[in-house]
């Protein structure tokens, strides 16, 4: 039966819409039911280690490929290549013709998706001006290194100034300080009204950036839904250390409690931190430290994805 939020007609609420997607190649079944939503306006995450089928579900999306079985809808089109002109993608396989200069590349991948060259050879030049990179202009693309030319290849996906940016492993081969140029992009792009989906297997990226994410492993959707949501499925943990090693206050522990000479760390009971407080007060533990922190992110994702997905998130195991 479906949910209320799957019989929800697109009314502008959402900028993707997925159902059951499925993708066969041959025998391989690169993705197995995949359904999420984007909700217009929202940066949204796709996390999963590579080979999850990531790259291929962006694909569906887009109508670069079509599924073998499932519904899309993007931008309120059934036919995805219909929106075209109003999505900005870049591919996780980087491209530009090497003798071109920056801004004829730009202006170049503005005019695939209806930009008018010579509107678009303007705004290359604005472009690489506002960053800092006028003197890039008429570089040839040969000459650049490849932070460099990612970064060109990304102003070009938003030199048409789409709707929808859709961005497939977008930190892949930057440093760290072009990862951070690239976040405050992403965040400038969304406080400016577009809505951003990406593909990462870095989930600090993730975690810093998207109101909502979907988690993929193996060709399915482990978890979809908001950060916060995926984060509440584990409680938070208790950090205390006490001056006394023994006394009644230890009933109120977890019988699962971590001790390491007089410090502690345990998942916050149910019943929240006053009763905790009151029973380490009450008798005698005397506290010297006590701080409770929030699962972060990739907590989550062990938890939902396990342990061996997050492996393969860190580079710990082949494809």
């Amino acid at each position: 039966m479906r949910t209320l939020l799957q019989q929800v007609q697109h009314s502008g609420e959402f900028a993707i819409e997925a159902d059951d997607l499925v993708k066969d190649f041959g025998d391989k079944r690169a993705v197995d039911g995949v359904s999420l939503r984007v909700p217009t306006g929202t940066i949204y995450g796709i996390l999963g280690p590579n080979g999850a089928g990531k790259t291929t579900t962006l694909r569906m999306l887009l109508g670069i490929i079509d599924p073998s079985l499932g519904t899309r809808t993007l931008l309120g089109h059934g036919r995805p290549l219909d929106a075209a002109a109003e999505v900005g993608y870049l591919p996780e396989e980087r491209g530009l013709y090497p003798a071109m200069t920056c801004r004829e590349a730009i202006a170049f991948m503005g005019a695939l998706r209806g930009l008018p060259i010579k509107e678009g050879r303007r705004r290359a030049t604005e472009m690489l001006g506002e960053r800092g990179l006028a003197d890039w202009t008429n570089k040839p693309i040969r000459t650049l290194s490849k932070g460099m030319a990612q970064t060109v290849q990304l102003l070009g996906t938003l030199v048409h100034h789409p709707r929808l940016i859709v961005l497939d492993e977008p930190f892949s081969g930057l440093d760290a300080i072009n990862q951070e140029k690239l976040e405050a992009l992403i965040r400038q792009q969304a406080d400016n009204g577009a809505t951003i989906i990406f593909s990462t297997h870095v989930i600090a990226h993730a975690e810093r950036l998207c109101e909502r994410i979907a988690i993929i492993a193996a060709g399915k959707v482990a978890f979809e839904g908001a950060v916060d949501e995926a984060r509440s499925r584990l409680r938070p943990i208790v950090h205390l250390r006490t001056r006394s090693n023994d006394g009644s206050w230890r009933a109120a522990l977890p019988p699962d409690a971590r001790q390491t000479g007089s410090d502690w760390t345990f998942e916050l009971p149910s019943s929240g931190p006053e009763p905790l407080l009151r029973a380490l007060i009450d008798g005698g533990a005397g506290i010297e430290t006590l701080s409770i922190e929030r699962p972060g992110l990739h907590d989550a994702f062990v938890a939902i994805a396990g342990e061996s997905a997050a492996r393969e998130m860190n580079g710990e195991q082949p494809e």
